[in-house]
């Protein structure tokens, strides 16, 4: 292992995924466990320019695997987009003798560190943290698994309503670019059509799929929507035209919003964190930088950060064909 790394810095940035705290506990007691002095850089980017830091021993960490959110806060940072908001961070950084820096976050976060990484030659790792599931290079990131178990509990409470009444519901769930959460929850949560940005299903298609569930003698329908979908500008829109088009529908519209991105993290999300934290700071001991962690068939990998952001997931067709199945 190298010697050159005495001080490791990290961030949480963007949007908050449940599964975030127990990654930062883990990469600092991975610090701990090598003798290592690990910084929590508060508020993201801002924080590393403002040298908002603080050091985090083992014990700082007590009690947090369990909560959702990040303790160290997050923050967008538009003047870290600027050459000279960089350069402040660099000054920050370097001023408190931090070696290497761990970067919790989604595709925004990790174009930031890449930028760094290039103008400074300073050693990064990233761990995707964010409920999307959309980063390259792993199967699944932190906050993803979380995010699908509330959104179900939500959609069956939402069930109970719409068979109470016989309404047709569309539920928004979280996906501007993709539709990883809203077609697992739309299996999972037994939907009878699933609107994704990867799939335009078009309005007949939709229209005549609501038909064909009236005629088979369902009273009440889910329709899961991601808030990328194209088919209409927003769900608000496709439900207007639904109850112009089939009047026989009582239509309502839940917006999900950012209850999906709270609550405690499941276990499944708290141990890929801890996997993913120690092999952080582990791969950056053995010299590693300007990758991402990632769990690949449940194996901890590296994936170069340029790809991990340039390269779209893509979604799983096999699972879009069982929701065509499911929906008959």
């Amino acid at each position: 292992m190298s010697v050159n790394i005495k001080k490791i810095g990290i961030i949480t940035s963007g949007g908050d995924a449940p599964g975030m705290n127990a990654a930062i506990r883990s990469v600092v007691r991975s610090c701990a466990f090598h003798n290592i002095d690990c910084i929590g850089i508060y508020r993201g980017y801002e924080g590393m320019i403002e040298g908002d830091f603080k050091k985090l021993s083992a014990r700082s960490v007590n009690n947090i695997i369990n909560k959702g959110g990040t303790f160290l806060k997050s923050a967008r940072s538009e003047e870290f987009r600027t050459k000279e908001g960089r350069q402040k961070a660099y000054a920050q950084i370097t001023k408190e003798n931090i070696d290497a820096l761990v970067l919790i976050g989604g595709d925004g976060t990790f174009t930031g560190g890449m930028l760094f990484n290039e103008e400074f030659n300073f050693p990064i790792i990233g761990i995707p943290g964010t409920i999307d599931n959309d980063i390259f290079g792993t199967n699944y990131t932190i906050g993803y698994d979380t995010a699908l178990n509330t959104i179900v509990e939500v959609i069956d409470k939402i069930r109970d309503t719409a068979s109470s009444h016989k309404r047709l519901f569309f539920i928004e769930v979280m996906g501007r670019d993709a539709g990883h959460i809203a077609l697992n929850v739309g299996v999972g949560a037994g939907a009878e059509e699933i609107l994704i940005p990867e799939e335009d299903l078009g309005l007949e298609r939709l229209l005549e799929s609501l038909r064909r569930s009236k005629k088979s003698g369902k009273s009440s329908s889910i329709v899961v929507v991601a808030e990328g979908d194209k088919i209409g500008k927003n769900v608000f829109e496709l439900r207007d035209y639904v109850e112009e088009h089939l009047p026989e529908y009582e239509v309502r519209v839940s917006v999900l919003g950012h209850l999906q991105r709270g609550g405690s993290p499941s276990c499944f999300d708290r141990v890929l964190a801890s996997r993913m934290g120690v092999k952080a700071v582990e791969s950056l001991l053995d010299g590693k930088t300007n990758f991402m962690v990632g769990s690949i068939n449940n194996k901890m990998v590296l994936t170069l950060l340029k790809e991990a952001v340039k390269t779209h997931s893509k979604i799983n067709k096999e699972l879009l064909r069982v929701s065509d199945i499911m929906g008959t």
